[in-house]
């Protein structure tokens, strides 16, 4: 049996724009201007002010209203308010928040020879025949960024007669590396971990007493050494301290990752581009927005020239009107966009403006002590905006300060109180604690039970597990690791 009914339900959708708003708003500078190209390329409507300084003659007004969700009739729509009489455009009247100092800077890249086909080139001064050759250019292949070969020989057999179609054996593989792969450049390339790798670069150089004595506490007492077990050692091979000092010497020149240390390893290298700038003026904090954060957006040219053409035709044909659907509908999606932008500009300002006064007192002396405990709510409920939208700003954007380019995410961290019954950040906590450590007796270096302590002393009462989640965070080893002789 068909029934029909009538219900009313209360639903929170978001519209289109409010999305584009999010998605624009936690993208970093780089990302942006990427997306505003593609904007740009997609929609015509749009234009900026640094190509064709022609067609910057009229602005998108901000009059229209229509959502754009109904269907229209060509007769309906009212052209005047798509554009402006103005002589001088908008764009050209506004002030953005940004430096002066700003540019448009593009990030060189230098060409050259990569890691892996350094090796290649290599290979060609060797003499080879035709399996050795394949072999020694497929572990070539096999080498990884740091430069280690970190597969088994049996699965590297197995590869070259599946991928290579050449049938070796083990033996063959283990003679091509040692022979050939182990002689590049830099020194130690193909280790198969990091005791072979040290072996190797000892090996190539020439024979003193401590290399010699170096090789073969590595070779045969590799985990003591890494482990820093030196009493061990010295009663092992029967040393004094004074030897293992050289020994210790010795090896700390040695190269852990020698692919990583490749000058031409082509890798893309990362540049930060700071979405807003912090300085000191006469003492007090002056907060700006990169410009790259603030596109000159306008209608072109051509679309005025297209609704003045069809505004003043008295007949109207059935293409002219397919085209002023057309035009409309891009029209109102560069408007949407260039709110959307607007937008993404104030919420980016007001964030960070009301971090930097939170902050106050780090921005002006650069002391991470100063740091005071903030989590996102606490700027959410200051500026009257969804944590969400604080934690899109947060996550993705820099600031250059005058103490370097900060991760804004950064300045946030939670609350311990101290002896004082204060509130107190923890990454004050972590400062003390990193003071401490680089601070300490590295032959005695403190325990986390004695740090602990040391912290207790100075007013933070924190527990021993607490202090090593701390230390982890910091990447900072164990006391028996941070023992030096």
């Amino acid at each position: 049996m068909l029934k029909q009914s009538l219900n009313y339900k209360l639903l929170q959708k978001l519209s289109p724009q409010q999305i584009q708003l999010m998605k624009l708003i936690q993208l970093p500078t780089q990302a942006f201007e990427e997306r505003l190209k593609q904007e740009i390329e997609e929609n015509p409507a749009l234009d900026t002010g640094k190509e064709n300084s022609d067609s910057l003659d009229d602005d998108l007004s901000n009059e229209y209203d229509d959502a754009g969700t109904e269907k229209i009739e060509a007769e309906d729509i009212n052209i005047d308010e798509y554009l402006s009489d103005d002589e001088i455009p908008n764009y050209k009247t506004q002030a953005n928040n940004y430096s002066a100092d700003d540019e448009d800077k593009n990030v060189p890249y230098a060409a050259g020879t990569s890691f892996h086909q350094s090796l290649k080139n290599q290979l060609n001064t060797f003499t080879l025949d035709d399996e050795e050759r394949a072999i020694a250019e497929f572990l070539v292949g096999s080498i990884d960024d740091s430069g280690y070969i970190r597969r088994e020989i049996i699965d590297l057999v197995d590869d070259l007669a599946f991928t290579a179609n050449v049938f070796t054996t083990e033996e063959k593989v283990i003679k091509v590396l040692k022979k050939v792969v182990h002689k590049l450049d830099p020194l130690g390339v193909g280790a198969r971990d990091l005791k072979e790798c040290l072996i190797i670069q000892l090996k190539t150089k020439d024979k003193t007493k401590f290399r010699s004595l170096s090789i073969e506490i590595l070779e045969n007492a590799f985990d003591h050494f890494v482990k820093k077990h030196y009493k061990k050692l010295q009663e092992k091979f029967n040393i004094s301290e004074e030897e293992l000092k050289e020994v210790n010497k010795e090896i700390s020149k040695l190269n852990p990752k020698p692919g990583s240390s490749y000058a031409g390893n082509n890798k893309i290298a990362e540049q930060i581009v700071p979405d807003f700038s912090i300085k000191l003026i006469d003492g007090e904090l002056d907060l700006t927005l990169n410009s790259r954060n603030a596109p000159e957006l306008h209608v072109s040219r051509e679309y005025n020239n297209m609704l003045k053409g069809y505004q003043e035709s008295t007949v109207k044909s059935k293409s002219q009107k397919d085209a002023v659907y057309f035009i409309k509908q891009k029209l109102d999606a560069a408007k949407w966009f260039i709110d959307a932008i607007r937008q993404r500009q104030q919420t980016l300002l007001v964030t960070m403006n009301t971090i930097m006064h939170y902050q106050y007192e780090y921005f002006l002396t650069g002391d991470e002590r100063k740091l005071k405990p903030m989590i996102l709510k606490d700027i959410a409920d200051k500026i009257d905006m969804d944590v969400s939208t604080v934690s899109r700003v947060a996550n993705s954007k820099y600031v250059s300060t005058p103490y370097g380019t900060k991760l804004i995410k950064e300045f946030f961290s939670e609350s311990m109180k101290n002896d004082q019954g204060e509130d107190v950040s923890t990454k004050e906590i972590k400062k003390i604690l990193e003071t401490v450590i680089a601070e300490e007796n590295k032959k005695k270096p403190l325990t986390d039970e004695k740090l602990a302590g040391i912290l207790k002393e100075k007013g933070y009462p924190i527990a021993r597990r607490t202090v090593a989640k701390y230390r982890e965070q910091l990447d900072l080893p164990v006391a028996r690791l941070r023992k030096e002789i």
